[in-house]
Protein backbone atom coordinates (compact mmCIF):
# COMPACT_ATOMS: atom_id res chain seq x y z
CA UNK A 1 0.00 0.00 0.00
CA UNK A 2 1.54 3.40 -1.33
CA UNK A 3 -0.20 6.59 0.89
CA UNK A 4 0.47 9.83 -0.11
CA UNK A 5 0.71 12.39 2.92
CA UNK A 6 2.12 15.38 1.57
CA UNK A 7 -0.45 17.09 1.86
CA UNK A 8 1.54 20.75 2.11
CA UNK A 9 3.12 20.27 -0.98
CA UNK A 10 0.59 19.65 -3.18
CA UNK A 11 -2.72 18.12 -2.87
CA UNK A 12 -4.87 15.96 -5.35
CA UNK A 13 -6.83 17.41 -7.65
CA UNK A 14 -10.69 16.68 -6.71
CA UNK A 15 -12.50 15.05 -9.43
CA UNK A 16 -15.11 17.86 -9.35
CA UNK A 17 -12.22 20.55 -10.08
CA UNK A 18 -10.79 18.07 -13.35
CA UNK A 19 -14.84 18.08 -14.44
CA UNK A 20 -15.32 21.68 -13.89
CA UNK A 21 -12.12 22.29 -16.27
CA UNK A 22 -12.38 19.39 -18.89
CA UNK A 23 -14.56 21.82 -21.24
CA UNK A 24 -12.67 24.84 -21.33
CA UNK A 25 -9.79 22.43 -22.84
CA UNK A 26 -11.47 21.45 -25.88
CA UNK A 27 -15.04 22.70 -26.23
CA UNK A 28 -14.57 26.32 -24.72
CA UNK A 29 -11.27 27.22 -25.73
CA UNK A 30 -11.46 30.80 -26.42
CA UNK A 31 -9.55 33.41 -24.73
CA UNK A 32 -10.95 35.34 -21.79
CA UNK A 33 -9.69 38.41 -23.12
CA UNK A 34 -11.49 38.17 -26.82
CA UNK A 35 -14.04 40.15 -28.36
CA UNK A 36 -16.07 37.50 -29.41
CA UNK A 37 -18.59 34.48 -28.65
CA UNK A 38 -16.09 32.14 -27.74
CA UNK A 39 -14.09 35.16 -25.37
CA UNK A 40 -17.19 36.02 -23.93
CA UNK A 41 -17.85 32.24 -23.00
CA UNK A 42 -14.27 31.88 -21.38
CA UNK A 43 -14.48 35.26 -19.66
CA UNK A 44 -18.23 34.50 -18.24
CA UNK A 45 -16.74 31.16 -16.39
CA UNK A 46 -13.44 33.05 -15.23
CA UNK A 47 -15.30 35.42 -13.72
CA UNK A 48 -17.56 32.81 -11.67
CA UNK A 49 -14.65 31.35 -10.63
CA UNK A 50 -13.53 35.04 -9.30
CA UNK A 51 -16.69 34.84 -7.16
CA UNK A 52 -16.25 31.84 -5.61
CA UNK A 53 -12.65 33.07 -4.44
CA UNK A 54 -13.42 36.25 -3.48
CA UNK A 55 -16.62 34.82 -1.59
CA UNK A 56 -13.98 32.92 1.12
CA UNK A 57 -12.35 35.79 2.02
CA UNK A 58 -15.65 38.35 2.30
CA UNK A 59 -13.99 40.35 -0.62
CA UNK A 60 -15.45 41.70 -4.32
CA UNK A 61 -14.57 39.46 -7.27
CA UNK A 62 -12.76 42.49 -8.73
CA UNK A 63 -10.16 42.14 -5.91
CA UNK A 64 -9.03 38.97 -7.40
CA UNK A 65 -6.39 39.27 -9.77
CA UNK A 66 -5.08 35.84 -11.04
CA UNK A 67 -1.42 34.99 -11.01
CA UNK A 68 0.77 31.54 -11.88
CA UNK A 69 0.77 30.81 -8.45
CA UNK A 70 2.07 32.08 -5.17
CA UNK A 71 5.56 32.63 -5.66
CA UNK A 72 4.95 35.31 -8.23
CA UNK A 73 1.48 36.37 -6.16
CA UNK A 74 3.91 37.07 -2.96
CA UNK A 75 6.64 38.78 -5.82
CA UNK A 76 3.87 41.14 -6.93
CA UNK A 77 2.47 41.41 -3.53
CA UNK A 78 6.22 42.77 -2.11
CA UNK A 79 7.54 44.68 -4.71
CA UNK A 80 4.74 45.98 -6.09
CA UNK A 81 3.95 47.89 -2.90
CA UNK A 82 7.61 48.59 -2.11
CA UNK A 83 8.09 50.18 -5.82
CA UNK A 84 5.39 52.55 -5.07
CA UNK A 85 5.57 53.45 -0.93
CA UNK A 86 7.18 56.14 0.70
CA UNK A 87 8.35 54.15 3.43
CA UNK A 88 11.61 51.79 2.74
CA UNK A 89 11.05 49.07 5.38
CA UNK A 90 9.64 45.87 5.19
CA UNK A 91 8.94 43.47 8.30
CA UNK A 92 8.48 40.07 7.69
CA UNK A 93 9.03 36.63 9.50
CA UNK A 94 12.11 33.99 9.79
CA UNK A 95 9.80 31.06 8.90
CA UNK A 96 7.93 32.84 6.13
CA UNK A 97 8.14 30.44 2.58
CA UNK A 98 11.72 31.09 0.71
CA UNK A 99 9.42 32.97 -2.30
CA UNK A 100 8.90 35.77 0.68
CA UNK A 101 12.16 35.70 1.86
CA UNK A 102 13.80 35.34 -0.90
CA UNK A 103 12.13 38.57 -2.65
CA UNK A 104 12.61 40.53 0.55
CA UNK A 105 16.42 39.60 0.36
CA UNK A 106 16.15 40.95 -3.64
CA UNK A 107 14.40 43.83 -2.43
CA UNK A 108 17.56 45.14 0.03
CA UNK A 109 19.68 44.81 -2.88
CA UNK A 110 17.74 47.94 -4.51
CA UNK A 111 18.09 49.79 -1.32
CA UNK A 112 14.79 48.78 0.81
CA UNK A 113 15.16 48.43 4.77
CA UNK A 114 14.62 44.72 5.67
CA UNK A 115 13.56 43.75 8.90
CA UNK A 116 13.12 39.70 9.57
CA UNK A 117 11.55 38.84 13.31
CA UNK A 118 12.01 35.50 14.94
CA UNK A 119 9.18 33.54 16.37
CA UNK A 120 9.30 31.61 19.70
CA UNK A 121 9.92 27.75 20.32
CA UNK A 122 6.43 27.50 19.19
CA UNK A 123 6.55 29.03 15.77
CA UNK A 124 4.66 32.21 16.61
CA UNK A 125 5.28 35.54 15.91
CA UNK A 126 5.70 37.69 19.12
CA UNK A 127 3.33 40.81 18.76
CA UNK A 128 5.78 42.78 20.73
CA UNK A 129 9.00 42.06 18.85
CA UNK A 130 6.25 43.20 15.91
CA UNK A 131 5.42 46.68 17.74
CA UNK A 132 8.69 47.51 18.42
CA UNK A 133 10.04 47.20 14.86
CA UNK A 134 7.28 49.22 13.42
CA UNK A 135 8.77 52.44 12.96
CA UNK A 136 7.96 55.13 11.16
CA UNK A 137 9.58 54.12 8.02
CA UNK A 138 7.92 50.99 7.71
CA UNK A 139 5.31 50.33 4.84
CA UNK A 140 4.85 46.68 4.72
CA UNK A 141 4.54 43.51 6.84
CA UNK A 142 4.08 40.34 5.64
CA UNK A 143 2.94 37.23 7.58
CA UNK A 144 1.95 33.70 5.94
CA UNK A 145 -1.52 32.35 7.45
CA UNK A 146 -0.59 28.91 7.94
CA UNK A 147 3.16 27.62 7.92
CA UNK A 148 3.98 25.40 5.09
CA UNK A 149 5.87 23.14 7.51
CA UNK A 150 5.18 23.39 10.97
CA UNK A 151 1.73 24.44 10.05
CA UNK A 152 0.86 26.80 12.76
CA UNK A 153 -1.25 29.82 12.74
CA UNK A 154 -0.41 33.07 13.12
CA UNK A 155 -2.83 35.56 15.43
CA UNK A 156 -3.70 37.35 11.91
CA UNK A 157 -6.03 40.44 13.35
CA UNK A 158 -3.64 41.33 15.87
CA UNK A 159 -0.77 41.39 13.26
CA UNK A 160 -3.20 44.29 11.08
CA UNK A 161 -3.97 45.63 14.01
CA UNK A 162 -0.03 46.44 15.09
CA UNK A 163 0.88 47.02 11.03
CA UNK A 164 -2.30 49.56 10.44
CA UNK A 165 -1.30 51.29 13.98
CA UNK A 166 1.90 52.10 12.44
CA UNK A 167 0.54 53.34 8.90
CA UNK A 168 1.55 50.39 7.23
CA UNK A 169 -0.13 47.87 5.43
CA UNK A 170 -0.43 43.73 6.25
CA UNK A 171 0.00 41.57 3.71
CA UNK A 172 -0.61 37.67 4.30
CA UNK A 173 1.14 34.92 2.37
CA UNK A 174 -2.28 32.28 2.99
CA UNK A 175 -1.38 29.88 0.13
CA UNK A 176 -1.56 27.18 3.20
CA UNK A 177 -4.35 28.31 4.96
CA UNK A 178 -6.86 29.68 2.73
CA UNK A 179 -10.03 27.51 2.42
CA UNK A 180 -8.81 25.38 5.31
CA UNK A 181 -9.31 28.26 8.31
CA UNK A 182 -11.74 31.25 7.81
CA UNK A 183 -10.49 34.15 6.49
CA UNK A 184 -12.38 37.03 5.99
CA UNK A 185 -10.47 39.90 5.16
CA UNK A 186 -12.18 42.94 6.22
CA UNK A 187 -12.78 41.20 9.92
CA UNK A 188 -8.99 40.71 10.35
CA UNK A 189 -7.95 43.55 8.48
CA UNK A 190 -5.68 42.28 5.76
CA UNK A 191 -4.79 44.16 2.76
CA UNK A 192 -3.17 41.81 0.27
CA UNK A 193 -3.76 38.21 0.34
CA UNK A 194 -1.41 35.72 -1.49
CA UNK A 195 -3.53 32.27 -2.78
CA UNK A 196 -2.38 28.84 -4.85
CA UNK A 197 -4.93 26.89 -6.15
CA UNK A 198 -2.74 23.19 -5.50
CA UNK A 199 -3.10 23.72 -2.23
CA UNK A 200 -6.78 23.20 -2.17
CA UNK A 201 -7.42 20.33 -4.62
CA UNK A 202 -7.31 23.10 -7.83
CA UNK A 203 -4.76 23.04 -10.49
CA UNK A 204 -1.10 23.42 -10.28
CA UNK A 205 -0.22 26.87 -11.94
CA UNK A 206 -2.50 29.74 -10.71
CA UNK A 207 -2.58 31.49 -7.60
CA UNK A 208 -4.04 34.95 -7.12
CA UNK A 209 -3.44 37.78 -5.39
CA UNK A 210 -6.45 39.77 -3.58
CA UNK A 211 -6.34 43.41 -2.36
CA UNK A 212 -8.83 45.83 -0.83
CA UNK A 213 -9.16 48.94 -3.56
CA UNK A 214 -7.38 51.41 -3.42
CA UNK A 215 -3.76 49.98 -3.40
CA UNK A 216 -1.35 51.17 -5.64
CA UNK A 217 0.76 48.47 -6.94
CA UNK A 218 3.59 48.84 -9.09
CA UNK A 219 3.02 46.02 -12.13
CA UNK A 220 6.31 43.44 -12.21
CA UNK A 221 4.96 42.10 -15.79
CA UNK A 222 4.62 44.28 -18.50
CA UNK A 223 2.38 43.67 -22.01
CA UNK A 224 -1.62 43.73 -22.09
CA UNK A 225 -2.45 44.34 -18.86
CA UNK A 226 -4.92 41.42 -18.82
CA UNK A 227 -5.58 41.54 -15.05
CA UNK A 228 -6.57 43.84 -12.15
CA UNK A 229 -6.69 47.12 -14.35
CA UNK A 230 -3.52 47.05 -15.70
CA UNK A 231 -1.65 44.90 -12.54
CA UNK A 232 -0.48 42.02 -14.54
CA UNK A 233 -0.04 40.88 -17.96
CA UNK A 234 -0.46 37.35 -19.62
CA UNK A 235 -3.07 36.03 -21.22
CA UNK A 236 -5.25 33.85 -18.11
CA UNK A 237 -5.55 29.96 -18.56
CA UNK A 238 -9.24 30.39 -18.24
CA UNK A 239 -9.28 26.29 -17.85
CA UNK A 240 -7.12 26.97 -14.30
CA UNK A 241 -8.93 29.64 -13.45
CA UNK A 242 -12.01 27.53 -13.42
CA UNK A 243 -10.58 25.02 -11.78
CA UNK A 244 -9.48 27.47 -8.65
CA UNK A 245 -12.76 28.56 -8.49
CA UNK A 246 -14.61 25.65 -8.80
CA UNK A 247 -12.01 24.62 -5.42
CA UNK A 248 -12.75 27.52 -3.47
CA UNK A 249 -16.53 26.49 -4.08
CA UNK A 250 -15.34 22.95 -2.91
CA UNK A 251 -13.78 24.50 0.09
CA UNK A 252 -16.16 26.99 1.06
CA UNK A 253 -18.86 24.02 1.20
CA UNK A 254 -16.63 21.62 3.26
CA UNK A 255 -14.62 23.39 5.46
CA UNK A 256 -15.56 22.69 8.49
CA UNK A 257 -15.90 18.85 7.72
CA UNK A 258 -12.72 19.01 5.96
CA UNK A 259 -11.54 20.47 9.23
CA UNK A 260 -13.15 17.74 11.60
CA UNK A 261 -11.64 14.75 9.35
CA UNK A 262 -7.89 16.39 9.91
CA UNK A 263 -8.59 16.58 13.21
CA UNK A 264 -9.67 13.14 13.64
CA UNK A 265 -6.75 11.94 11.56
CA UNK A 266 -4.39 13.93 13.90
CA UNK A 267 -5.78 11.92 16.92
CA UNK A 268 -5.65 8.61 15.19
CA UNK A 269 -2.17 8.98 13.79
CA UNK A 270 -0.71 10.14 17.26
CA UNK A 271 -2.72 7.38 18.79
CA UNK A 272 -0.81 4.93 16.88
CA UNK A 273 2.34 6.05 16.55
CA UNK A 274 4.35 4.21 19.52
CA UNK A 275 7.47 5.87 19.54
CA UNK A 276 9.24 9.30 21.47
CA UNK A 277 8.58 11.54 19.49
CA UNK A 278 8.50 15.78 19.93
CA UNK A 279 6.31 17.89 17.86
CA UNK A 280 7.91 20.99 16.29
CA UNK A 281 5.72 24.48 16.79
CA UNK A 282 2.69 24.70 18.64
CA UNK A 283 0.21 21.67 19.11
CA UNK A 284 -2.55 24.16 19.55
CA UNK A 285 -1.92 27.17 17.02
CA UNK A 286 -1.69 25.22 14.35
CA UNK A 287 -3.82 24.04 11.17
CA UNK A 288 -4.17 20.04 12.71
CA UNK A 289 -4.14 18.07 8.75
CA UNK A 290 0.18 19.10 9.31
CA UNK A 291 2.50 17.52 11.83
CA UNK A 292 6.15 18.08 12.00
CA UNK A 293 7.65 15.54 13.84
CA UNK A 294 11.20 14.86 15.72
CA UNK A 295 12.54 11.68 16.52
CA UNK A 296 15.87 12.57 18.46
CA UNK A 297 19.35 11.62 16.92
CA UNK A 298 17.85 9.97 14.58
CA UNK A 299 18.37 11.02 10.46
CA UNK A 300 14.62 12.05 8.73
CA UNK A 301 16.16 11.69 5.35
CA UNK A 302 16.87 8.04 6.04
CA UNK A 303 13.63 7.35 7.50
CA UNK A 304 11.95 8.56 4.35
CA UNK A 305 14.48 6.44 2.90
CA UNK A 306 13.28 3.56 4.39
CA UNK A 307 9.74 4.37 3.85
CA UNK A 308 9.54 3.93 0.31
CA UNK A 309 5.79 3.14 0.54
CA UNK A 310 5.11 6.75 2.33
CA UNK A 311 4.65 9.88 0.28
CA UNK A 312 6.43 12.48 3.20
CA UNK A 313 8.83 15.05 3.49
CA UNK A 314 11.46 16.50 5.41
CA UNK A 315 10.16 20.07 4.72
CA UNK A 316 9.63 22.19 1.81
CA UNK A 317 9.21 20.57 -1.52
CA UNK A 318 11.67 23.54 -2.50
CA UNK A 319 14.13 23.10 -0.13
CA UNK A 320 14.06 19.31 -0.15
CA UNK A 321 14.76 19.51 -4.17
CA UNK A 322 17.57 21.99 -3.54
CA UNK A 323 18.94 19.74 -0.49
CA UNK A 324 18.42 22.72 1.86
CA UNK A 325 18.28 22.31 5.82
CA UNK A 326 14.77 23.85 6.75
CA UNK A 327 15.36 27.76 7.70
CA UNK A 328 11.89 27.04 9.45
CA UNK A 329 13.17 24.41 12.26
CA UNK A 330 16.07 26.51 12.69
CA UNK A 331 14.22 29.17 13.25
CA UNK A 332 12.28 27.85 15.85
CA UNK A 333 15.64 27.09 17.65
CA UNK A 334 16.62 23.67 16.53
CA UNK A 335 19.98 22.70 15.99
CA UNK A 336 21.04 21.04 12.49
CA UNK A 337 21.11 17.29 14.29
CA UNK A 338 17.34 18.17 15.27
CA UNK A 339 16.22 19.31 11.68
CA UNK A 340 17.58 16.64 10.25
CA UNK A 341 16.03 14.23 12.42
CA UNK A 342 12.18 15.90 11.85
CA UNK A 343 9.35 14.79 9.58
CA UNK A 344 6.78 16.53 8.20
CA UNK A 345 3.51 14.41 7.67
CA UNK A 346 0.53 15.97 6.00
CA UNK A 347 -3.18 14.57 5.40
CA UNK A 348 -6.55 15.88 3.60
CA UNK A 349 -9.37 15.73 2.49
CA UNK A 350 -8.62 12.05 0.96
CA UNK A 351 -6.70 10.81 3.41
CA UNK A 352 -8.19 7.79 5.65
CA UNK A 353 -7.68 7.16 9.13
CA UNK A 354 -6.74 3.24 8.02
CA UNK A 355 -3.59 5.16 6.15
CA UNK A 356 -2.38 7.71 8.49
CA UNK A 357 -2.92 4.76 11.79
CA UNK A 358 -0.61 2.63 8.98
CA UNK A 359 1.70 5.20 8.47
CA UNK A 360 2.12 5.68 12.15
CA UNK A 361 2.89 2.06 11.97
CA UNK A 362 5.56 2.05 9.75
CA UNK A 363 7.46 5.09 10.64
CA UNK A 364 7.42 3.55 14.04
CA UNK A 365 8.93 0.88 12.90
CA UNK A 366 11.19 2.37 10.95
CA UNK A 367 12.41 4.33 14.15
CA UNK A 368 13.27 1.60 16.02
CA UNK A 369 14.87 0.01 13.60
CA UNK A 370 16.92 2.86 13.43
CA UNK A 371 17.71 3.07 16.37
CA UNK A 372 19.12 -0.61 17.05
CA UNK A 373 21.41 -0.42 13.78
CA UNK A 374 23.09 3.07 15.66
CA UNK A 375 23.07 1.23 19.21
Amino acid sequence: MNIYLDYQATTPADPAVVAAMQPFWTAKFGNPHSSHRHGWEAEAAVDVARGHIARLLNMPPEAVVFTSGATETNNLALKGVMARAERRRLVTVATEHSCVLETARYLETQGFAITVLGVGADGLIDLAALAAALDPDVALVSVMAVNNEIGVVQPLAEIAAAAHAAGALFHCDAAQGFGKIPLDMPALGIDLVSLSAHKIYGPKGIGALVLRSGLDLEPQMHGGGQEGGGLRSGTLAAPLAVGFGKAAEIAAACMGEDAAHAEALWDAFLAALHVPHAINGSAVHRWRGNINLRFEGLDGDRLIADLRRLSISSGAACASAKGRHSHVLEALGLSRAQAKASLRIGWGRFSTEDEVRAAAAMIGDAVLMQRRTAA
